[in-house]
């Protein structure tokens, strides 16, 4: 039975992991900038590219089903 779900259950897992690593990401670059005094355009600059990166990872996953849904 959980053999025939396995690839479900390793893509779910990865997704999972990769949204985990943004987070702790996330909160490392909270702590730097707090410990750094980071000036706020350079604060609005480091989280506009984090989220940057957080929207192509979402995006290639849309693509990506996308894609697989009509058998690219």
């Amino acid at each position: 039975m959980l053999y025939d779900y396995m690839n479900v259950l390793e893509s779910v897992g990865l997704d999972l992991l990769f949204a985990a690593i943004f987070f702790l990401i996330g909160m490392a670059i909270k702590d730097v900038l707090n410990q750094a005094n980071v000036p706020p355009f350079g604060r609005r600059i480091v989280w506009l590219v984090l989220f940057l990166g957080c929207a192509g990872f979402i995006a290639k996953g849309i693509i990506q089903i996308s894609w697989e849904g009509t058998g690219l």
